[in-house]
């Protein structure tokens, strides 16, 4: 089965750099729809990779421990935030659709 993720920016706490809340990241398969898809933040894709790719692959968000439905989850990236950092946690809606 071939799937289509959406990565949705839902929530920043602190400063972030690269997001703004409504952005989106296009999964397609196994590679990123760059035309189509925001800037993306290597130290928030290197801490969603794993699931990531385990999400696009069949494995439901309930399975991966990141939500309460199959085809939707919740991700965020390792940036820490006040006072540890001067940037900030993004939290992304992960959903899985079926193409």
């Amino acid at each position: 089965m071939t799937y289509r993720v959406l990565i949705e920016v839902i929530n920043i706490r602190g400063r972030c750099p690269v997001y703004k809340v409504g952005d989106k990241i296009y999964l397609e398969g196994f590679y990123i729809d760059s035309k189509n898809s925001s800037n993306i933040c290597m130290h928030a894709f290197a801490s969603m990779i794993s699931l990531l790719s385990a999400f696009s692959h069949g494995a439901s968000a309930i399975e991966l421990g990141i939500g309460d439905k199959e085809d939707e989850g919740y991700l965020q990236c390792c940036d820490p935030g006040d006072p540890y950092t001067k940037g900030g946690t993004v939290i992304f809606k992960i959903k899985r659709i079926k193409i």
